[in-house]
């Protein structure tokens, strides 16, 4: 099968942890190599961003990247590229010129928005398969006036998902949402993230830790990650007799420099000083994507506590490398973490439940370790690219064989599209 990727931010070959970059880009690199593998020809098409970028990157047999000039190249917000999604479009249409691919499948909605006009104008039409990775009615809800999405995607992100031929949710709480902005249930299918179960695994090196326990909190540093609620539990395991505790947060810049100008990183050294933690909290920075199993191995648990969460990989790869995680029972958290069998489930925005649940699996290794053990299993036998390659397979095998397609132009709102 041709297969076309359409990822306007997100590119595979971007490093990981800036501000626009992370869980799309690894799920958008570790799919195409497992579909590749499965013997089909993937080429994915994001934005320029750099002058320099050669237009196609040969990854390996089977899957090349190719850069589309659309707007400037040069690094921009994802919020900024909607006026940029028809030369996206274009660039795309014009790469296929007469030998379009057999399916094309899109990632997050200005993307989705992107392919559908491609595959619209293409000679034969290309069925068009969209994962969203986010919704903009979740994220409103949750960051309300903070939102910074452009003010179109309110009417074009229900639109992407109404006029798609399959959508892939990636958790069951995702499909209730589709569902709630227009997308017909018939045409959902759940594809999650994966890991790559090889690189983390539970054998390898543990990088040494400072104290007794280590608790670990890994992703970008903004306000709905509630990095700051570890803090907290941090503070109140320290009140109860746990005090030889240490947090480690992984994320935000590279640099040391670059830390000290980041806002949410100021504020979250502020916190722990306030709370007088600070000589317990180690703020590290980004690590490179081979050296975070280790740095997982070093962990007694992971916490993972945002406000709302799409998906999330940072769990799978706890899981994966035999670390228990205590998750936020919200969005895709609720499947990948098994409530008492691979973690624990707390309520969001709950200090208190989090450091309870922490303080039972410190005092508790034998536990942890049995937790650790079912997420590992967990892991390997449902959140494996393969696997994920296999389901998001059958998701485009339905799309070809669909009997009608969802109109690809219309009017909503008053709006052109």
């Amino acid at each position: 099968m041709k297969i076309s990727m359409v990822s306007e931010h997100a590119s595979p070959l971007a490093a990981l942890g800036g501000v626009d970059a992370g869980g799309q880009n690894v799920h958008v690199a570790a799919l195409s190599v497992a579909l590749a593998a499965r013997g089909h020809t993937v080429q994915v098409y994001t934005r320029r961003d750099d002058p320099g970028l050669p237009d196609r990157v040969q990854v390996q047999d089977g899957l090349e990247v190719v850069h589309v000039t659309a707007g400037p190249a040069l690094p921009l917000p994802k919020d900024d590229l909607l006026p940029y999604m028809g030369q996206l479009a274009g660039g795309v249409l014009a790469d296929w010129g007469t030998e379009p691919p057999d399916v094309v499948h899109s990632h997050f909605w200005m993307s989705g928005l992107a392919a559908l006009e491609a595959a619209g104008k293409a000679p034969e039409g290309v069925p068009v398969v969209h994962t969203f990775h986010a919704l903009g009615t979740v994220k409103k809800r949750h960051q309300g006036c903070d939102d910074t999405s452009p003010p179109e995607r309110a009417w074009l992100e229900p639109s992407v998902g109404r006029r798609a031929d399959r959508v892939l949710a990636t958790c069951s709480d995702e499909v209730f949402e589709l569902k709630a902005i227009g997308v017909p249930g018939n045409r959902i299918s759940i594809a999650p993230c994966g890991v790559d179960v090889s690189l983390f695994a539970p054998g390898g090196p543990a990088e040494p830790r400072g104290r007794r326990y280590r608790i670990a909190a890994v992703g970008r540093l903004v306000p709905r990650k509630g990095v700051d609620l570890a803090i907290r539990a941090l503070a109140l395991l320290r009140d109860e007799g746990l005090a030889d505790v240490e947090l480690l947060i992984v994320g935000g810049s590279s640099d040391s420099a670059g830390l000290e100008s980041d806002p949410e990183a100021r504020r979250l050294l502020a916190l722990a000083r306030s709370l007088g933690v600070a000589d317990r909290v180690l703020l590290r920075g980004q690590v490179p994507r081979e050296q975070m199993p280790a740095v997982l191995r070093s962990a007694d648990a992971v916490v993972c506590a945002p406000w709302y969460e799409p998906f999330g990989i940072v769990p799978l790869e706890a899981m994966a490398c035999a670390v228990p995680v205590v998750a936020a029972a919200v969005g895709g958290l609720i499947d990948t973490v098994v409530h008492g069998k691979t973690g624990l489930h707390v309520p969001p925005r709950d200090p208190a439940a989090l450091a309870a649940a922490l303080s039972e699996l410190l005092q508790n290794p034998r536990y942890a370790r049995r937790l650790g053990a079912a997420g590992r299993q967990r892991a390997s036998a449902r959140y494996s690219w393969d696997r994920v390659a296999l389901d998001t397979e059958k998701a485009y095998q339905l799309a070809l064989g669909a009997t009608a397609r969802p109109a690809r132009l219309q009017p909503l709102g008053g709006k052109a599209l």
